[in-house]
């Protein structure tokens, strides 16, 4: 990361706004290596140099990144007048600036990707990557073969195009049940595709997105940071 000001990367680290910090270094009450600062453009060094916050040690992280199985009547927002969103369940972030990558409706749950990652954000959302998403999906009526082949090759949901060629199968022998992989992203595009077809989603579930994959020992609402081996295959895949 190099050198950055020392207001800066104590607002990056959620000690408060750039005004509440350099009010904070002003007053005394950081230390870089063990010596007060008072200078909120006093450059440090975030790989080499030890900051304390009224005597608590910070660890700086350029990016964070979280795998949230996201519950329903939770928006998809960074922050909402009205609603809780996704990062209010975060009670454990270090960065001030994460957003979600993607939306899920408010009645959706599963895999939602939380970071601060803005070029990774944009591989993964790009239309022209066609990265896959696959949902769990359960319908108001059975779906037929038909149904799944229709799907399977694209389906008029009021667009110019129809949607991309997708995935879809039954879970097991559930008629009103069906794994859906799509390679695109438009507004409420998997109720949208259901709709083509005569049938109503009841209820939706995102199981993965790209190589990464929903922990299923994330009950809704929990969420875990991506391990370093998710966080390189998501970018090579993306």
């Amino acid at each position: 990361m190099g050198k950055i000001r020392l207001d800066k990367y104590l607002a990056d680290m959620g000690i408060g706004t750039r005004s509440q910090v350099k009010q904070q270094i002003r007053k005394g009450g950081i230390s870089v290596n063990g010596v007060c600062v008072k200078s909120p453009e006093y450059k440090i060094d975030t790989e080499k140099d030890q900051v304390e916050v009224q005597g608590k040690s910070l660890c700086y992280e350029a990016f964070e990144y979280y795998m949230l199985n996201k519950p329903k009547g939770v928006v998809s927002a960074t922050e909402d007048k009205w609603e809780k969103t996704v990062l209010d369940l975060l009670v454990s972030k270090k960065r001030k600036d994460l957003f979600p990558v993607g939306r899920l409706d408010k009645d959706t749950e599963g895999l939602l990707l939380i970071t601060n990652d803005g070029m990774l954000a944009h591989e993964l959302l790009a239309p022209k990557k066609h990265v896959d998403k696959t949902y769990f999906v359960k319908l108001a009526k059975p779906v037929s073969e038909g149904d799944l082949k229709q799907l399977e090759r694209g389906v008029d949901i009021g667009e110019k195009e129809k949607t991309m060629p997708a995935e879809a199968r039954r879970h097991g022998q559930e008629p009103k049940e069906v794994f859906l992989t799509i390679r695109e992203g438009k507004f409420h595009q998997v109720k949208r595709m259901f709709q083509a077809v005569d049938n109503d989603v009841v209820y939706l579930k995102r199981l993965s997105m790209g190589s990464l994959e929903l922990d299923e020992r994330l009950a809704p609402g929990e969420y875990r940071a991506l391990t370093q081996e998710e966080t390189e295959r998501l970018k090579e895949h993306a």
